[in-house]
């Protein structure tokens, strides 16, 4: 008889659920996808719904429940921490304490009552790290490796060291709160003006613009670093112990004034403090990294937890080579810690058989829902949508490519939802990334973002060497590498001066490659390489694309634009479609283009867009 267990993250930043079926990952999603809540913190009831029906049982089938960490432990930290500033904290303990006291400290109760009453055997609570190490080594490709883990603070750890042997892991080192590379690297995010938690990336993106002018400062006044890559923060200059904020007037009065406010002008000083922690936190990574080969004498390593999605970091730490491989899990922050807590159960607890034989097992991160063309054509004809169906593949392959080299934007909605927050060629906008104006049209009429945000490339993997100093795969969007030399344009003097100029948008559209698009400022590009095996037909839209261009890398960003989540249902991407100025949209085997759409006036427009609460 099969055997079931549901993982489930929940109440701090990204709930998720996730269903293993004899040891396979047969589902997993983040609540936020369903429910439009950009973050979803609540219990994650919906994601919860489509695991089971995409396993086709029902609680009352399930072997074992098991939440990502360890909420009475948490509850310590936090009641210490409040004793240890008090009177200080007393609004934020005021403000934390009715979501502990009425569900919480509950968990157990809140998860049966959200499962209808239908599941009846005890719940398991695995560690924080614990969950964050399983997510990464279990589903790794390697029989044996180092695990590293760094994020903001589970229940009082905030990094871990692991080892991991077949079916087994242990963790060996530990760093706790409140010393956390991750608060730090989130303490500079909402100095610079962008959102604790959902921000990071935009601080990362950043990093290029600037100079690391201030990372002396860091290390001298805000940490002490070890060398073995532990830290102790001076707390004296930030405020989440005791606060609602994440730094203090005293960081500020170190940068030289008040934090950035979130909608007003990004200066010079915010890309030099964006670079500066870039770089320290590359070093804390590249420390930990080394102290983890000590420990271990390992010859490969894998990374989980938020800080594991710094791209930029993870491709420092590959080209310095202190381990033969590195893996990062796709889903490295807490919706993954819902995966890892199920893992964990089968294998370290249940002592599941393991066979890795050189690949990992997450599936191209295609484990959420999927629809149709019949779901979708029934979804279209009811709304009288015009669409043309193109029932032979490679008609639809060469009308999307046809499209794409005219310069238009594309929707593309296939295959089933990814689990991360990265778009992974299921839910994507797609663009031509020969184009010069490609990332500031994305940007500003599509994603109505910040226009210094680079855009990622999806490459055919086997082509993926002639254009960026990569020599493996990147499947899940996790490595940054640099563009070839010869694929980079040499500026003209007007140039260079743009790239020096005050004005970000000045620097965006300077040509710097033969694929402008994707180029970062740094000659850089934060590579997805797609496979055929791996992601099906989105592997033969970029071979479609190549067949008629001669280029195998195309742009590829989220399905979604600022404040909304990844689009999950042809729903969810039509109206993204019609609320921005996307120019098709595929679903599936249908094709819309916006022309045959109704005209919306502005207010028309301006209704769609106030629905997705932009932030």
């Amino acid at each position: 008889m099969s055997k079931a267990i549901l993982g489930i993250s929940a109440f701090y930043h990204d709930s998720a659920a996730a269903l293993l079926v004899d040891g396979n990952i047969v589902a997993a999603a983040q609540e936020e996808r369903f429910t439009r809540k950009k973050h979803d913190s609540n219990f994650p009831n919906k994601a919860v719904e489509y695991c089971l029906r995409e396993a086709g049982i029902g609680p009352e089938d399930l072997n074992h429940v098991v939440f990502y960490d360890k909420p009475l432990l948490k509850f310590e930290r936090l009641m210490e921490t409040y004793l240890a500033f008090a009177p200080a904290g007393l609004r934020s303990f005021l403000m934390a304490m009715p979501l502990w006291l009425k569900t919480k400290l509950h968990l157990p109760a809140e998860i049966k009552k959200s499962l209808g009453g239908r599941y009846t055997r005890r719940i398991v609570f695995t560690g924080h790290h614990e969950s964050h190490a399983a997510s990464a080594f279990f589903p790794s490709p390697f029989d044996e490796s180092a695990i590293l883990t760094m994020d903001g603070v589970g229940e009082w750890d905030t990094a871990s060291i692991g080892m991991g042997r077949g079916n087994k892991m242990e963790l060996l080192k530990t760093l706790e709160f409140p010393h956390s590379i991750g608060l730090l690297y989130s303490a500079f995010t909402y100095f610079t003006g962008f959102r604790v938690n959902s921000g990071e990336y935009k601080l990362m993106g950043l990093a290029p613009y600037g100079e690391p002018k201030y990372a002396d400062l860091i290390l001298d006044k805000l940490i002490d670093l070890k060398e073995d890559g532990s830290l102790a923060m001076d707390m004296r200059y930030f405020n989440y112990c005791q606060g609602l904020t994440m730094t203090n007037a005293a960081f500020a009065e170190l940068f030289g004034g008040p934090a950035r406010s979130s909608e007003s002008a990004i200066t010079q000083r915010e890309m030099d403090i964006a670079a500066s922690i870039q770089k320290v936190t590359e070093e804390v990574v590249l420390r930990m990294a080394r102290t983890a080969k000590k420990l271990t004498g390992a010859r490969n390593l894998c990374l989980a937890g938020g800080v594991a999605l710094n791209c930029v970091a993870n491709g420092v730490l590959l080209r310095e080579q202190i381990f033969d491989e590195i893996w990062i899990v796709p889903p490295a922050g807490d919706a993954g810690g819902a995966l890892g807590a199920a893992l964990f159960t089968h294998y370290q607890l249940l002592d599941g058989e393991r066979r890795p034989e050189g690949r990992d097992a997450m599936r191209g991160s295609l484990l959420g829902p999927k629809f149709s063309n019949d779901e979708i054509r029934c979804f279209l004809d009811a709304q009288k949508i015009r669409h043309t169906f193109y029932a032979d593949e490679q008609d639809l392959l060469r009308a999307t490519v046809q499209a794409m080299t005219s310069e238009k934007v594309v929707g593309w909605f296939q295959d089933r939802m990814e689990f991360g927050p990265r778009a992974l060629g299921a839910r994507s906008i797609i663009g031509d990334a020969r184009s010069e104006a490609m990332q500031s049209q994305m940007n500003l009429r599509i994603k109505f973002r910040e226009s210094f945000r680079p855009f990622a490339p999806s490459a055919l993997a086997e082509d993926a060497p002639e254009y960026f100093d990569l020599d493996r795969e990147s499947p899940y969007m996790l490595l940054v590498a640099g563009v070839r030399k010869e694929k980079l344009c040499e500026l003209t003097e007007e140039q260079q001066r743009a790239m020096k100029d005050p004005d970000l948008r000045k620097r965006v559209n300077v040509k710097r490659s033969v694929l402008p698009a994707i180029t970062h400022v740094d000659m850089s590009a934060r590579i997805q390489t797609v496979t055929e095996e791996r992601n099906g037909r989105y592997y033969r839209l970029i071979r479609e694309f190549k067949r008629q261009t001669g280029c195998g890398v195309i742009i590829n960003t989220s399905f979604n634009i600022r404040g909304e989540p990844i689009v999950c249902t042809p729903q969810d991407a039509y109206r993204c479609f019609m609320a921005s100025d996307m120019d098709v949209l595929v679903l599936e085997n249908c094709l819309l283009r916006k022309e045959e759409q109704p005209q919306l006036d502005g207010g028309e427009k301006e209704k769609y867009i106030s629905s997705f609460g932009l932030d």
